[in-house]
């Protein structure tokens, strides 16, 4: 392993740390114990789902309490945006636009912060413990001026951390800050499920059953994310004699899942914004509406479904170009045989990808709600759901498979620097 490479994961690492360190700093003004205690009691809902994103942040009401969703709710909302304007998607794709685009998603992510940390402060203000105390401890007025500004530098921060990581370290910052978030959360997940069987709630025949249920959805997902459709390719002579001491690709790989964790973690953003605003209201209908969409709901998991498959769709339509493909090929004097260069080889590799995003797009959908239905059919009294193992697992593979890259490339300058 190489200077360069160690040094990335070291710096990833390093960043990592600073985030989990950053969910022990809290809000000043809070009764820490009285907002645990909440969230003990609301495990299994919205703010459960919310509390596991977070690595358990929320539950101690950190700086990073609202964690990295504004800013994944401003990048939706942008590619929504850029799809449907054709000046904005054209900034997206120059050098200059395109730091521009992302000057504007993180204003959208201020705005968004400020209006999420608003509605967390002043739903805090009905919330009591034991014997009536208050989960605020200083003036009402200070307390929402206070927080706001925590959780806005505490988001700003995150949003820091993840761009350094994705510049400098090994991996998606954004993604790898949400994997480090659900894996800090197993070890007392761990330790809640021993305590269920200890006192009895839970069988040790459920146990088993979760578990069979985990290692079924891990091996769902590395077995269709390593899945892909490899076109043929094939070049003119004259192409392969020039690049006869070059190693040249003879098929286009196309994967089953084209579109990555990006659905789920955008489903989830959309999901989430609406229900931190709704838990914070007293009224009787709106929490009836909050209980609708909570996690331990099936309109949720629908709605989640729902959402996942139009986002497997809507991502995987930017991310795979077949019209750039189709004119590199070109260039390069490659062609698909049995299709024309051009315009042919573009309707035919858009067709492949659309049949292959049918597919994981369904698989998506399916590993985000299904687990959920089979853990609550055993009648587990917790949030579990696949989209956390989704996710984990999904971040997992994406950064060994970015390792792995380092290391060939690593391998290839050593062996071009000795002339061999």
């Amino acid at each position: 392993m190489n200077k360069t490479l160690v040094s990335k994961i070291l710096i990833t690492l390093g960043f990592l740390l600073l985030y989990r360190l950053l969910a022990y700093v809290p809000v000043p003004g809070v009764d820490i114990d009285v907002v645990k205690s909440f969230f003990d009691d609301n495990a299994s809902n919205a703010l459960g789902l919310f509390n596991m994103f977070s690595g358990n942040a929320v539950e101690r009401l950190s700086i990073i309490s609202l964690g990295i969703m504004p800013y994944i709710t401003a990048s939706i909302i942008m590619e929504l945006l850029a799809a449907t304007f054709p000046s904005l998607g054209q900034m997206k794709k120059e050098r200059d636009g395109m730091t521009k685009y992302m000057q504007i998603i993180r204003y959208a992510t201020i705005f968004i912060t400020i209006i999420q940390a608003i509605g967390v402060s002043v739903g805090l203000q009905s919330l009591t413990g034991q014997g009536g105390r208050s989960a605020i401890m200083i003036d009402m007025d200070t307390f929402v001026l206070v927080s706001t500004a925590s959780m806005l530098t505490g988001t700003m921060l995150l949003m820091w951390i993840g761009e350094r990581i994705t510049q400098r370290g090994i991996g998606n910052g954004i993604s790898l800050i949400i994997f480090a978030g659900i894996v800090s959360a197993i070890p007392s997940a761990v330790g809640e499920t021993v305590t269920l069987v200890n006192t009895g709630a839970m069988s040790f025949l459920a146990v088993i059953a979760i578990l069979a249920i985990i290692l079924v959805t891990v091996w769902a997902i590395i077995y269709v994310e390593l899945g892909e459709r490899r076109v043929p390719v094939t070049y003119a002579k004259k192409v392969m004699m020039q690049n006869r001491d070059k190693r040249v690709m003879n098929y286009i790989p196309v994967k089953v899942n084209l579109s990555g964790v990006i659905p789920v973690i955008f489903a989830s953003a959309i999901l989430m914004f609406p229900l931190t605003l709704l838990q914070a209201s007293t009224n009787e209908y709106v929490t009836m509406v909050a209980d609708l969409l909570s996690p331990d709901a099936y309109l949720y998991h629908f709605l989640t479904f729902i959402f996942v498959v139009f986002f497997a769709f809507f991502y995987a339509s930017i991310t795979f170009n077949a019209k750039d493909i189709s004119d590199n090929l070109k260039r390069q004097g490659g062609f698909i045989p049995g299709i024309r260069p051009g315009e042919h080889t573009k309707e035919f590799l858009n067709e492949v990808a659309s049949r292959l995003t049918v597919t994981g797009a369904i698989y998506l959908g399916l590993v985000a709600t299904l687990p959920w239905l089979l853990v609550k059919g055993i009648g587990v009294p917790f949030f579990f759901g696949g989209t956390a193992v989704l996710i984990t697992v999904q971040v997992a593979l994406d950064t060994m498979r970015k390792i792995e890259a380092q290391i060939y490339m690593s391998k290839y300058e050593t062996i071009s620097a000795v002339g061999l």
